[in-house]
């Protein structure tokens, strides 16, 4: 039985860790600090709550957290595995620029830690249904491999580190930053007046999209505060000579101000429902 470490055991860490553990694994977890509700999460997945310098008796250590927490869980995994002769490697699988990668990875340096890029594109893994899609570079020795075996969709990818960070930023980019344009135009149609018309326009001329819309942006209201970091790397990642970057940094302010709002007096919240219906009627617009 493999033991694998997960870092992060949010929505989408503990439900990696909960889909190796039903293919059989043990998959471990540091907690202290964390809130109840994390510690709650981990303990219903089945992960094994361990010390600091436990993780590193893993055989593969994975980092699933926030954008903005991902070089403290490198400096944290390059510390327990600072003096052993057989490190476990670590996969990165954090949604960051491949610049950001790079720096991370250069933390081992001197180290005998072999450092993965990889990205998650997909929701948390569910039963009965087999993603979502673990993207995995510089991996030419297929470490990830028991991941795979455990019930992982591993997707590796031919090009070096940073190979799957790209790729992650770049589908970001397309996926959240269409939900970042739609919640803007949105919120500016309510200001002007206009709400009411553009859901019968976008329902008449662009269906596809109004039912995106419907169902994306109530969903995000409570990863917001995690995008504002997503955005920020995607600038990041097309550089200031991109005048795209400019796009992705307003992109950033707009979940930043829904962040705010949710914990606030969710005022823009109010709007987007009124415009886009309940969450319930929206899901109910693609049922079979």
């Amino acid at each position: 039985m493999p033991n694998f470490a997960i870092i992060g055991a949010g929505a989408m860490g503990s439900a990696v860790a909960r889909r190796l553990i039903d293919h059989g694994a043990t998959v471990l977890t540091h907690l202290d600090g964390r809130s109840d509700q994390t510690i709650a999460r981990a303990k219903t997945a089945g992960m094994v709550p361990v010390g600091r310098r436990a993780l590193a008796e893993a055989e593969l250590i994975l980092s699933i957290v926030p954008p903005a927490e991902a070089t403290g869980v490198a400096e944290l995994v390059a510390e327990i595995s600072s003096g052993m002769l057989v490190p476990a490697p670590f996969i990165d699988l954090n949604a960051i620029a491949p610049k950001t990668m790079q720096a991370l990875a250069a933390r081992f340096d001197g180290s005998r830690v072999e450092v993965l890029d990889g990205a998650i594109i997909g929701g948390p893994p569910a039963p009965g249904k087999s993603g979502p899609a673990i993207y995995i570079s510089g991996d030419s020795a297929e470490r990830s491999r028991p991941l795979e075996n455990y019930g992982l969709n591993i997707r590796r990818l031919d090009g070096p580190l940073g190979a799957a960070s790209a790729l992650k930023m770049c589908y970001a980019g397309i996926n959240k930053g269409f939900i970042g344009l739609g919640t803007a135009m949105l919120l500016a149609a309510s200001r002007s007046g206009a709400a009411e018309s553009l859901k019968a326009e976008l329902a008449e001329s662009l269906p596809e999209i109004d039912r995106k819309l419907s169902i994306s942006i109530p969903d995000m209201y409570p990863k917001a505060y995690r995008w504002v970091a997503e955005m920020q790397e995607i600038a990041d990642f097309l550089g200031q000579d991109d005048p795209a970057a400019e796009i992705f940094r307003g992109m950033a302010d707009v979940f930043s101000r829904l962040a705010d709002d949710i914990k606030g007096d969710r005022m823009l919240v109010r709007q987007l429902d009124e415009i886009l219906g309940s969450p319930e009627t929206a899901g109910a617009m693609v049922m079979p």
